[in-house]
Protein backbone atom coordinates (compact mmCIF):
# COMPACT_ATOMS: atom_id res chain seq x y z
CA UNK A 1 0.00 0.00 0.00
CA UNK A 2 2.97 2.32 0.54
CA UNK A 3 3.43 2.63 -3.24
CA UNK A 4 -0.21 3.59 -3.79
CA UNK A 5 -0.56 5.84 -0.75
CA UNK A 6 2.71 7.51 0.16
CA UNK A 7 3.33 8.48 3.77
CA UNK A 8 2.27 12.11 4.01
CA UNK A 9 3.95 12.49 7.39
CA UNK A 10 2.30 14.39 10.23
CA UNK A 11 -0.88 16.30 9.42
CA UNK A 12 -0.41 18.99 6.78
CA UNK A 13 -0.80 21.89 6.38
CA UNK A 14 0.28 22.77 9.87
CA UNK A 15 -0.77 26.43 10.08
CA UNK A 16 -4.01 27.03 8.22
CA UNK A 17 -4.93 30.54 9.33
CA UNK A 18 -4.37 33.64 11.39
CA UNK A 19 -7.12 34.99 13.64
CA UNK A 20 -7.35 38.20 15.64
CA UNK A 21 -9.63 39.87 18.15
CA UNK A 22 -9.80 43.61 18.86
CA UNK A 23 -12.31 43.27 21.71
CA UNK A 24 -10.01 42.08 24.51
CA UNK A 25 -9.01 43.83 27.70
CA UNK A 26 -6.09 42.89 29.96
CA UNK A 27 -6.56 42.96 33.71
CA UNK A 28 -3.70 42.55 36.17
CA UNK A 29 -4.33 42.03 39.89
CA UNK A 30 -1.19 42.79 41.92
CA UNK A 31 -0.13 41.82 45.42
CA UNK A 32 -2.31 38.72 45.67
CA UNK A 33 -1.25 36.32 48.43
CA UNK A 34 0.76 33.55 46.77
CA UNK A 35 -1.06 30.64 48.39
CA UNK A 36 -3.46 27.89 47.33
CA UNK A 37 -6.98 29.06 46.57
CA UNK A 38 -6.31 32.73 45.81
CA UNK A 39 -6.73 32.39 42.05
CA UNK A 40 -9.89 30.38 42.69
CA UNK A 41 -11.28 33.22 44.82
CA UNK A 42 -10.54 35.86 42.18
CA UNK A 43 -12.03 33.87 39.31
CA UNK A 44 -15.05 32.74 41.35
CA UNK A 45 -15.98 36.37 42.02
CA UNK A 46 -15.65 37.17 38.31
CA UNK A 47 -17.71 34.11 37.35
CA UNK A 48 -20.48 35.10 39.77
CA UNK A 49 -20.64 38.43 37.92
CA UNK A 50 -20.93 36.65 34.57
CA UNK A 51 -17.45 37.57 33.32
CA UNK A 52 -15.79 35.16 30.89
CA UNK A 53 -12.02 34.90 31.25
CA UNK A 54 -9.77 33.82 28.39
CA UNK A 55 -5.99 33.96 28.75
CA UNK A 56 -4.51 33.68 32.28
CA UNK A 57 -0.95 34.13 33.55
CA UNK A 58 0.16 34.07 37.18
CA UNK A 59 3.63 35.11 38.28
CA UNK A 60 4.82 34.66 41.85
CA UNK A 61 7.30 36.92 43.57
CA UNK A 62 9.83 36.10 46.27
CA UNK A 63 7.87 38.39 48.60
CA UNK A 64 5.05 35.85 48.98
CA UNK A 65 2.72 37.69 46.63
CA UNK A 66 1.70 37.11 43.04
CA UNK A 67 0.36 38.98 40.04
CA UNK A 68 -2.53 37.44 38.15
CA UNK A 69 -3.11 38.75 34.63
CA UNK A 70 -6.06 37.69 32.51
CA UNK A 71 -8.05 38.81 29.50
CA UNK A 72 -11.77 39.48 29.39
CA UNK A 73 -14.13 40.71 26.68
CA UNK A 74 -13.87 44.49 26.51
CA UNK A 75 -17.62 44.85 27.04
CA UNK A 76 -17.24 43.36 30.56
CA UNK A 77 -14.60 45.81 31.80
CA UNK A 78 -17.13 47.72 33.95
CA UNK A 79 -18.19 44.45 35.63
CA UNK A 80 -14.56 43.51 36.29
CA UNK A 81 -13.84 46.96 37.70
CA UNK A 82 -16.93 46.77 39.92
CA UNK A 83 -16.15 43.26 41.23
CA UNK A 84 -12.50 43.98 41.96
CA UNK A 85 -13.29 47.26 43.70
CA UNK A 86 -16.06 45.73 45.82
CA UNK A 87 -14.08 42.60 46.73
CA UNK A 88 -10.63 44.09 47.38
CA UNK A 89 -10.77 43.54 51.13
CA UNK A 90 -12.07 39.96 50.76
CA UNK A 91 -9.53 39.07 48.07
CA UNK A 92 -6.70 40.90 49.82
CA UNK A 93 -4.84 42.20 46.77
CA UNK A 94 -2.81 45.43 46.66
CA UNK A 95 -3.94 46.95 43.35
CA UNK A 96 -5.22 46.23 39.86
CA UNK A 97 -5.32 47.83 36.46
CA UNK A 98 -7.25 47.25 33.26
CA UNK A 99 -5.86 47.92 29.78
CA UNK A 100 -8.33 47.97 26.89
CA UNK A 101 -5.66 48.92 24.34
CA UNK A 102 -4.74 45.30 23.56
CA UNK A 103 -5.62 42.76 20.90
CA UNK A 104 -5.15 39.02 20.46
CA UNK A 105 -3.55 37.43 17.42
CA UNK A 106 -3.34 33.68 16.91
CA UNK A 107 -2.22 31.11 14.38
CA UNK A 108 -4.34 27.99 14.12
CA UNK A 109 -3.83 24.61 12.53
CA UNK A 110 -3.57 20.88 13.02
CA UNK A 111 -0.40 18.98 13.79
CA UNK A 112 1.20 21.65 15.92
CA UNK A 113 2.32 19.06 18.49
CA UNK A 114 4.22 17.12 15.83
CA UNK A 115 6.11 20.00 14.22
CA UNK A 116 8.98 21.87 15.85
CA UNK A 117 9.79 25.51 15.30
CA UNK A 118 6.25 26.86 14.98
CA UNK A 119 6.43 28.91 18.18
CA UNK A 120 9.91 30.15 17.25
CA UNK A 121 8.60 31.33 13.88
CA UNK A 122 5.60 33.00 15.55
CA UNK A 123 7.67 35.05 17.99
CA UNK A 124 10.43 35.77 15.49
CA UNK A 125 7.89 37.22 13.04
CA UNK A 126 6.49 39.53 15.74
CA UNK A 127 9.97 40.48 16.96
CA UNK A 128 11.13 41.45 13.47
CA UNK A 129 8.28 43.99 13.34
CA UNK A 130 9.10 45.35 16.81
CA UNK A 131 5.89 43.97 18.32
CA UNK A 132 6.02 43.36 22.06
CA UNK A 133 4.15 40.31 23.34
CA UNK A 134 2.18 41.02 26.52
CA UNK A 135 0.80 37.52 27.14
CA UNK A 136 1.02 34.05 25.54
CA UNK A 137 -1.45 31.20 25.35
CA UNK A 138 -1.11 27.89 23.51
CA UNK A 139 -3.07 24.73 22.83
CA UNK A 140 -2.72 21.73 20.53
CA UNK A 141 -4.18 23.74 17.65
CA UNK A 142 -3.18 27.35 18.30
CA UNK A 143 -0.54 29.80 19.47
CA UNK A 144 -1.97 33.11 20.65
CA UNK A 145 -0.41 36.33 21.86
CA UNK A 146 -1.77 39.51 23.35
CA UNK A 147 -0.18 42.56 21.74
CA UNK A 148 -0.67 46.34 21.88
CA UNK A 149 -3.82 47.20 19.92
CA UNK A 150 -2.03 49.70 17.69
CA UNK A 151 0.29 46.88 16.52
CA UNK A 152 -2.40 44.23 15.96
CA UNK A 153 -2.72 44.75 12.19
CA UNK A 154 1.07 44.57 11.78
CA UNK A 155 1.10 41.35 13.84
CA UNK A 156 -1.56 39.76 11.62
CA UNK A 157 0.36 40.69 8.45
CA UNK A 158 3.69 39.48 9.89
CA UNK A 159 2.23 36.08 10.81
CA UNK A 160 0.50 35.69 7.44
CA UNK A 161 3.84 36.25 5.75
CA UNK A 162 5.85 34.08 8.16
CA UNK A 163 3.63 31.05 7.59
CA UNK A 164 3.20 31.60 3.84
CA UNK A 165 -0.50 32.40 4.09
CA UNK A 166 -0.35 35.54 1.98
CA UNK A 167 0.71 33.73 -1.19
CA UNK A 168 -0.83 35.02 -4.41
CA UNK A 169 -1.38 31.49 -5.68
CA UNK A 170 -2.86 28.63 -3.66
CA UNK A 171 -1.62 25.11 -4.30
CA UNK A 172 -3.55 22.01 -3.31
CA UNK A 173 -2.59 18.36 -3.34
CA UNK A 174 -5.48 15.96 -3.56
CA UNK A 175 -5.05 12.24 -2.97
CA UNK A 176 -7.86 10.01 -4.15
CA UNK A 177 -8.74 6.54 -2.97
CA UNK A 178 -11.03 3.77 -4.01
CA UNK A 179 -13.84 5.02 -1.81
CA UNK A 180 -14.36 1.57 -0.32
Amino acid sequence: MGDLFPDLGPEAPVISGVAHDRTEALCTVRGVKNEPGMAAKVFTQLALAGVNVDMIVQAGASTGTAEISFTVPENTVKKVDSVLTAKQQELGYASYDINSEVGKVAVVGVGMKTHSGLAAKFFEALSEKGINVLMISTSEIRIAALVPLDQLDDAVRALHTAYGLDASQVEAVVYGGTGR
